[in-house]
């Protein structure tokens, strides 16, 4: 079934760092485990959700085992697997994609990743900067790009790669298996724009997203792929019966934390200051914490309070269910058909998205994951 430009596509977020009901503290922490994973994989591949985000920081389970895992365990969500740029040749990648997407029947979503800051990648032996690790994942996916389309030797002669092999098998969706990104850097969206399915913006104003969205379809016709890139929002939910008790979840989720205080990333003291350096992304999203104010609101139901604690996509949408929609609703007018979710603990938090929320998008949505064209 090929999905059609209408149809709005849910995602959710596997924290193979461990899940929380109190990111603020410490006691609040639910550890790594099979049964937590467990738990929250059979309620997003029965509850709607066509992918499945899997994070890749230090203190993660790795991300293509884990996926590869999950995809003999389960029967409907696509694992959203990390391409991280310089860490594994693009040959052995191409392979690897190809494989899993084989073996699966076409449940498979790849997210480019040049990694938040360059402090961690050195920490793992690489020792590019992003902007390198960038012009890498442009070289890498058009190598797999190339290796999956031909059946001779693709003569591959770039600036950090040259390849000069044809590989088996070839993936089994055509003519590959969807890419996705998030970031907010030139070179981020001229990548996105050169070869992204989905663009994954990590929270904004609707009307912020509405112009973002229109660059990024500018940048995309001059590579021939106006129609063929589609766009996304990786947020946080916060929902529950009321909207009282939805703030009062938001409140006790931060209680105590003071400035930022970032919890899944390295703890080492120069942490944030090297994420503001090197990734745009996180410096949009601080800004918006900033400009949010003491009630960390970017609108009525838009908050910002977990970008205290929480690198990466900190916006959360807080409400009952029908406020919850109706906020996911302004981004979709804005041009978004995707949305990748996470919410604390994520079980918890899916299950309630699932049941109550997924309902009041009723005919339009899919659990086919985006189809790369």
């Amino acid at each position: 079934m090929q999905m059609t430009q209408e149809e709005l596509t849910f995602g959710w977020f596997l924290p193979t760092s461990g899940d929380s009901n109190a990111l603020g503290d410490p006691a609040g922490h639910i550890p790594q485990s099979r049964e937590l994973f467990d738990e929250i994989v059979d309620i997003v591949d029965n509850g709607g959700f066509s992918y499945m985000l899997m994070p890749v920081n230090a203190t993660c389970w790795e991300a293509t085992v884990t996926g590869g895992f999950y995809l003999a365990r389960t029967k409907n969500v696509a694992p959203l697997v990390a391409l991280r740029s310089a860490y594994c040749n693009p040959v052995l990648s191409a392979k690897m994609f190809a494989t899993l997407d084989q073996l699966s029947g076409g449940r498979l979503c790849i997210n480019l990743i040049a990694g938040i800051n360059d402090d961690d990648t050195k920490a793992d032996g690489i020792p590019d900067t992003k902007k390198i690790r960038y012009e890498k994942m442009d070289e890498e996916v058009q190598i797999m790009k190339r290796l999956w389309a031909s059946d001779e030797p693709i003569g591959f002669e770039g600036k950090h790669y040259q390849v000069d092999s044809a590989i088996e098998p070839k993936p089994f969706q055509q003519p590959h298996p969807p890419f996705f990104l998030g970031g907010g850097s030139e070179q981020a969206l001229e990548i996105s724009a050169k070869h992204s399915t989905v663009h994954l913006f990590w929270g904004d104003r609707p009307s912020g997203i509405r112009a973002k969205i229109a660059d990024l379809k500018q940048r995309a016709r001059s590579y021939g792929r106006e129609d063929a890139i589609r766009f996304g929002m990786r947020l946080q939910i916060i929902c529950a019966d009321t909207e009282e008790e939805a703030w009062a979840d938001a409140e006790r989720l931060i209680a105590g934390v003071d400035g930022l205080k970032l919890v899944n990333m390295r703890t080492n003291k120069n942490a944030i200051e090297g994420i503001r350096q090197t990734s745009e992304a996180n410096r949009q999203v601080w800004q918006l914490l900033d400009e949010s104010g003491n009630d960390m609101k970017l609108g009525p139901h838009l908050w910002t309070g977990i970008s205290k604690v929480r690198a990466g996509a900190g916006i959360a949408v807080v409400g009952n269910p029908t406020q919850v929609a109706a906020t996911l609703e302004e981004f979709v007018d804005a041009g978004c058909t995707s949305f990748c979710l996470s919410g604390y603990p994520h079980a918890k938090a899916a299950r309630i998205f699932s049941e109550k929320v997924l309902p009041l998008f009723e005919g339009r949505t899919s659990q086919v994951h985006p189809q790369a064209a």
